[in-house]
């Protein structure tokens, strides 16, 4: 069992990166789409600075059924910062042999237009057309709303929005439940995406064990200087000749690849 549960949005709010607006919401219990992050969130702005988000939190704890609480805590996946916290509170784990599920305890559900393009991910490539009219509708959206779509939304509305330039609503997409090993590597390869949302990718293990994300990383000139060094041992000799190349990688990053490159010949040699 993990002592803390971790994603890109919940650390945002771990390190206080977001508005008042955004944790309200996330007090009332409408922002996560899974149970797990849902409790994460309310667990950590059970302590916010902010009386009336504190307040919120409270309220929408004592919203959620007890036994459904109780069953969900009785996961053996549960994270231990949530366990700990509820046991305090006085409500133990209850085992169930029912099928483990992440739903939210709390379903708010995606409203107006946070609910653009949800579940659209089956339909196939998007017109053009329809895509210019996404990237239009996502545009007027506020932050909050963006950030649903972003963990609810279509993978067409989450290739846009993981441009957004509000780092929290790109993470956000990062977070969404609905993202796969190969979103992870597209994003990865784009040079239209925040130094963040790369260097999350880089540092997160879950995606870093696909060489393809570990290759996309590497190459791109966005990419963090510290990321892509910490990558470059992993790379094969192949791409390592090819990186050391070309004209859009940074110098320490070259140098570091050219000492690979001859090792890798002493070895053989």
């Amino acid at each position: 069992m993990d002592a803390l549960y971790r994603t890109p949005l919940l650390d945002c709010f771990r390190r206080g990166e977001v508005a008042p607006d955004i944790r309200m919401m996330a007090a009332q219990g409408v922002l996560a789409p899974r149970a797990h992050e849902q409790l994460g969130l309310l667990v950590l702005l059970s302590d916010d600075p902010d009386a009336g988000i504190r307040a919120e939190t409270e309220a929408t704890l004592a919203r959620i059924p007890r036994l459904d609480l109780a069953r969900f805590l009785g996961r053996p996946d549960v994270a231990g910062e949530i366990l700990d916290f509820f046991v305090r509170r006085g409500i133990e784990p209850v085992p169930s042999e029912a099928p483990a599920s992440d739903e939210p305890l709390l379903d708010g559900g995606p409203q107006g237009p946070a609910a653009v393009d949800a579940g659209g991910d089956e339909a196939g490539e998007a017109t053009e057309a329809r895509r210019m009219a996404l990237v239009q509708r996502l545009s007027l959206m506020s932050v909050s709303d963006k950030i649903k779509a972003a963990m609810r939304g279509s993978r067409e509305a989450r290739n846009i929005l993981i441009r957004d330039p509000n780092k929290l609503v790109a993470l956000a997409v990062l977070s969404s439940p609905k993202v796969t090993e190969h979103d992870i590597e597209s994003f990865a390869k784009m040079a239209n995406v925040s130094e963040d949302v790369l260097r999350v990718i880089g540092t997160t293990r879950a995606w870093t064990k696909s060489y393809a994300v570990v290759r996309s990383l590497a190459f791109n000139p966005k990419s963090p200087i510290a990321v892509s060094m910490t990558l470059v041992s992993r790379l094969v000799e192949k791409d390592l000749k090819l990186l050391s190349t070309d004209r859009n990688i940074a110098e320490p990053v070259k140098v570091l690849v050219r000492k690979a490159l001859q090792a890798s010949r002493s070895r053989r040699g």
